[in-house]
């Protein structure tokens, strides 16, 4: 009788430890996931903000049509990107998708803004400075929300490798999620704005 005391006893000790590991594990999941909700946002606004740019430089840069084409392009393949990713954050091919689609977007209009430096009119228009404020503005804010979400997933991901909780996480499905990095060194450094 003892002995089925204790067996129950650990049986329930082990239950309650997987069960506070596997507990873990969806919150620190849950909060990644958040977490890119916010970059999903921000995203959203750049995309909002690209296409009213492009249409009040199309008065001045008639002839730079190819360009501005290429933005509206690249801004619709990071559009859809960005919604393949925030379907499931912790996607490694939407997530791989989105950096990629986001790598594309940064260099165009990195060359819309270059192009731009040649517009003395068009740096002078009132609404293209403040579209150019609001989209700098929104840049700061992707990076703030990119480094709080791969704060989230490091957390995720530190807590789903470590023993015991590995052989937990595998058990139940819970996969490795992805880091939202900057791969291509030129974007590194930012857009720059000058006026």
């Amino acid at each position: 009788m003892i002995t089925g005391f204790v067996t129950l006893a650990v049986v329930v000790v082990l239950a309650m430890f997987v069960v506070g590991i596997y507990n873990r594990l969806v919150t620190l999941r849950n909060h990644f996931r958040n977490a890119y909700s916010q970059i999903d946002v921000q995203l959203k606004r750049r995309y909002d903000l690209i296409p009213n740019l492009v249409e009040s430089a199309k008065a001045y840069m008639s002839h730079e049509r190819g360009t501005l084409e290429a933005v509206i392009q690249a801004r619709n393949q990071a559009a859809a990107a960005n919604q393949a990713a925030a379907a499931n954050p912790g996607n490694a091919q939407a997530m791989q998708g989105l950096m990629g689609a986001e790598a594309a977007l940064t260099g165009s209009v990195g060359k819309l803004f270059a192009l731009m430096e040649n517009y003395p009119d068009l740096k002078a228009n009132q609404s293209i400075a403040q579209l150019m404020e609001e989209l700098t503005s929104t840049e700061n804010r992707i990076a703030f929300a990119r480094q709080a979400f791969n704060d989230s997933v490091m957390g995720y991901n530190t807590a789903r490798e470590v023993f015991p909780n590995v052989i937990i996480a595998n058990t139940f499905g819970f996969q490795p999620a992805t880091l939202f990095e900057i791969t291509n060194v030129a974007e590194r450094e930012g857009v720059k704005v000058k006026f």
